[in-house]
């Protein structure tokens, strides 16, 4: 079975591309590579130990994804290609709705014109805005704090209305926490270009040595310890619940929308001090004020995706930090 994966070669769709292959898929990569690497393909090549089938192009390229979809005769796909950094999108706003917005738009257009309608779409917990509490469950109301997490809740907005016009449409829209880690083999991780945006590439960039020092964002929330407190997954528990996800919709052509968590928030002061122990390096920082945007502290509750996909993350924090740090001090450079 040919799935399409947008974004393919990027971060999560790597390690998706990967888990995708062991459960007997054929999963086809379609990418612009303008936030990763065609070096990638190598490495998953090496990991799977089969060609990688990848097309270069734009999922805004109607024509183009179209005569894709056609030509490998798709039975799904999985939706990954988007921008995701907050910062970014409060200074770039109109480049998120332009690449993530329209870019999906485009992509369901194309989608639709060839009836594949079986959809997997990479959601953030960012839609829940700054949660009243803590866990985060599937039902509380939606919000958002920057543009990045606006783009995304309306995306599935408009996926909520394209499945109440046509029934033929199966949607799993996942809300991701926060992905970390890499695969064990040390070959693929998260290599962001520039400055990260995520705690976990920059902590592995201090503890490297590519960066004198960690900034933290804010030490006066009202948490434990006065930093962020997040739910951080480990990507290859985040790559699984993509293959089931897929297996769901093939099996009962129910739409859901659920978690993917830990269910466990950490602050970051708690991932830097796993860090340390986990390469034996000392993680300097310093306190810096908050980013715009940023909410004190977001994790999720996991029951739904338990019910429904038959899914529970296995990773911890430790193998989370021990993986990072693998890849990291493996690849310092990254994929250059």
């Amino acid at each position: 079975m040919h799935i399409l994966l947008t974004g393919g070669a990027g971060y999560i769709g790597s390690h998706t591309y990967i888990a995708l292959v062991q459960a007997g898929f054929t999963p086809v990569i379609l990418d612009d590579f303008s936030n990763s690497s065609p070096l990638v393909l190598e490495r998953l090549e090496r990991i799977t130990g089969r060609a990688v089938l990848c097309e270069r192009g734009s999922i805004a390229d109607v024509p183009f994804v179209k005569a894709l979809l056609e030509r490998l005769q798709m039975q799904a796909v999985i939706h990954f290609a988007g921008f995701k950094a907050v910062g970014e999108s409060v200074a770039q706003p109109l480049k998120y709705y332009d690449n993530n917005v329209a870019g999906t738009t485009h992509l369901l257009q194309a989608m639709d014109a060839t009836a594949c309608r079986t959809l997997v779409f990479s959601s953030s917990a960012t839609v829940y805005g700054d949660p009243v509490s803590v866990p985060i469950t599937e039902d509380f109301a939606r919000g958002h704090t920057n543009p990045y997490g606006h783009s995304k809740l309306v995306i599935e907005d408009m996926l909520a209305a394209l499945q109440n016009s046509d029934p033929s449409w199966k949607v799993a829209v996942l809300r991701y926490f926060n992905p970390v880690g890499a695969h064990p083999s040390g070959l693929i991780g998260e290599d962001p270009r520039g400055t990260p945006n995520n705690l976990m590439p920059y902590v592995a960039q201090v503890a490297v040595g590519r960066r004198p020092f960690l900034n933290v964002y804010g030490n006066d929330y009202p948490t434990e310890d006065g930093t962020g407190v997040r739910d951080y997954i480990h990507v290859q528990d985040l790559a699984l619940g993509h293959v089931q996800a897929l297996k769901t919709l093939k099996a009962n052509g129910k739409s859901l929308t659920v978690n993917l968590g830990t269910g466990r928030g950490y602050s970051v002061l708690d991932v830097v001090r796993a860090f340390e122990k986990a390469s034996g390096k000392p993680i300097a920082f310093e306190f810096a004020p908050r980013r715009q945007g940023d909410v004190a502290q977001c994790y999720a509750s996991t029951t739904l995706a338990n019910q429904l996909l038959n899914w529970t993350a296995q990773l911890g924090l430790d193998a989370m930090c021990t993986d990072t740090w693998r890849w990291q001090s493996a690849n310092p450079n990254g994929f250059e």
